[in-house]
């Protein structure tokens, strides 16, 4: 077979360029290898300093962070970011029903307090609590389906948005403040069998006025209790700011005998070394210790509450845009190559497709019989009849 002259320039040009392809493919692969190679292994990064009461020191105003925790706690906090907002359309669609309190924006303060102390300390918070129920060790999809009523649920599908628990993990708590005195009688039982432990226990700045949390304040200071008293303060409790509602603002003084921490709550690396002091503290049994974490929902009090009424969509752009606590990780990262824009891309499609999922099975799951309305009553107990809603209607409980 004979070939013109532009036969043979055009196979000629078409075997040059698939040549270069290949090699630019080549050059490509080198590149990503050298550049994941050259990734920065560990940073030290300056963080706000802490304001103090009672304390002759403080945290460190510096933190060391690996690459290997960054993107973890990127990872974790953008799964809470992305469960949350699943939540809200869940709900929108009539899905999840009832009482749901989200808490995107304050994802700092969850995966910030879990690095800070050990998986076998102990946590108790109020009905804000689907992002620690996820750093406590349950899956999104257990949470999800626990939201939408599920047999799968965390809680067998009977607990719903207030009332998750894991492995010392004592919820989601409903009515508001009561949680602080259990975390005091968590700490307490810490202290009285000597595991080295603490406890975490949380509530807001719209609970920081109960008479319940100052009695618990009182106690836990007496005994010297191993209790880290965290007040979440995202300034509009309930859709009041905290201007209007409290006398004295400065929540981490308001031990006023118990030593006190303000800490920068939309920062993870602040939260971290913060409660990493705090637990320190308490296991040298100079406990108990009072932490104001300043954060911010985006979201209202619960999905009845536009959060729109009391503050502008302004401020809260405003917030975003300037202290969102996964940009403001992100932006770290990146400035040290400590990962890629592709890498936290891909970390951002595999969360996506981890929520999708679990929310298929959260409104696929078939709902708990009726037959189990009454199980879980007790823990390690034999069976027993439990008296229905008339006399003579009987259910049996199951540990």
């Amino acid at each position: 077979m004979r070939l013109s002259l532009n036969s043979m320039r055009k196979m000629l040009t078409i075997i040059s360029n698939v040549l270069k392809g290949s090699a630019s493919k080549n050059v490509a692969r080198v590149v990503a290898a050298r550049t994941y190679a050259d990734f920065t292994a560990e940073a030290t990064f300056d963080v706000k300093k802490c304001d103090t009461h009672r304390l002759d020191d403080a945290p460190p105003t510096k933190s060391v962070l690996t690459r290997e925790d960054a993107l973890k706690y990127y990872r974790t906090m953008q799964v809470i970011r992305r469960m949350e907002l699943k939540a809200d359309q869940l709900y929108k669609q009539k899905i999840i029903r009832g009482f749901c309190h989200l808490s995107d924006g304050q994802e700092a303060c969850a995966v910030g307090i879990e690095a800070g102390i050990k998986p076998t300390d102990h946590l108790i918070t109020a009905y804000r609590a689907h992002g620690y129920t996820y750093t406590r060790g349950v899956s999104v999809r257990e949470i999800l389906a626990e939201l939408t009523g599920r047999r799968g649920g965390c809680a067998k599908g009977k607990g719903g948005s207030m009332h998750m628990y894991a492995n010392n993990f004592y919820g989601g708590n409903g009515i508001v403040g009561a949680q602080v005195p259990l975390g005091a009688g968590v700490a307490l039982a810490c202290k009285y069998l000597d595991t080295d432990q603490v406890c975490a226990t949380l509530y807001g700045d719209g609970a920081a006025n109960q008479g319940q949390i100052f009695e618990a304040y009182n106690m836990a200071s007496l005994w010297k209790l191993p209790c880290i008293f965290i007040c979440e303060n995202n300034k509009y409790a309930m859709g009041t700011s905290v201007e209007r509602s409290s006398a004295s603002t400065e929540y981490y003084k308001r031990g006023d005998f118990i030593p006190g921490l303000r800490v920068d709550g939309m920062d993870i690396l602040c939260v971290k070394e913060a409660t990493k002091y705090a637990a320190d503290l308490c296991r040298a049994g100079k406990g108990p210790i009072v932490m104001e974490l300043q954060t911010y929902r985006y979201h209202g009090h619960s999905m009845s509450d536009p959060g729109v009424s009391y503050r502008t969509r302004e401020e809260i752009q405003e917030v975003r845009s300037k202290s969102d606590p996964i940009s403001l990780l992100k932006d770290r990262m990146l400035a040290n190559n400590m990962a890629s824009v592709e890498e936290l891309k891909e970390i951002d499609v595999q969360v996506r497709k981890e929520i999708e999922e679990a929310a298929q099975f959260a409104t696929t799951d078939p709902e708990p019989p009726l037959e189990e309305l009454c199980n879980h009553i007790f823990n390690n107990d034999a069976p027993l009849e439990v008296r229905g809603t008339l006399p003579w209607a009987k259910l049996k409980s199951i540990s």
